[in-house]
């Protein structure tokens, strides 16, 4: 049986079994740190988007370099689902960001998704800490 190359290992979309390479994550982390900058220091023409901040928590990009996903989240409110049309519609001017503080070959297009990390957690911690689930986890330590 032959060893296999990183190269060979490749699935759907070109994503390898490893995971993303060194520099999906580097160029990932500029993304993000590049467009939280953006989204702290510009006032967007979008009615929807006055006076509203948003925390880009992770971006994600994908193997060729042209798409990134950038997770988003609103502090303390649970409601960026709303918003996500009018971040599409601004996302041409934050491409345009992008290759301005980025020197990339191909600057990636930019979608966006609902951080819901930490409503999960949240959800979780309040379901560890019900009357239910602490009977039994004192039942266990017995």
């Amino acid at each position: 049986m032959s060893s296999r190359s990183r190269h060979d290992l490749k699935g759907p979309a070109g994503v390898t079994a490893q995971g993303p390479s060194t520099r999906q994550l580097r160029v990932a982390e500029e993304v993000r740190r590049v467009l939280a900058e953006l989204f702290a220091r510009t006032e967007f023409r979008d009615p929807e988007l006055l006076d509203v901040r948003i925390t880009v928590t992770e971006v994600r990009i994908s193997p060729d370099f042209r798409h990134a996903t950038a997770f988003v989240t609103r502090l303390g409110r649970s409601d960026v689902e709303v918003l996500l049309p009018a971040l599409k519609r601004v996302a041409p001017f934050l491409r345009t960001g992008l290759s301005k503080s980025l020197n990339l070959r191909t600057v990636p297009e930019i979608h966006f998704q609902p951080d819901t990390a930490l409503d999960n957690a949240m959800e979780l911690d309040e379901i560890m800490r019900s009357p239910e689930v602490r009977r039994d986890l004192e039942k266990d330590s017995e």
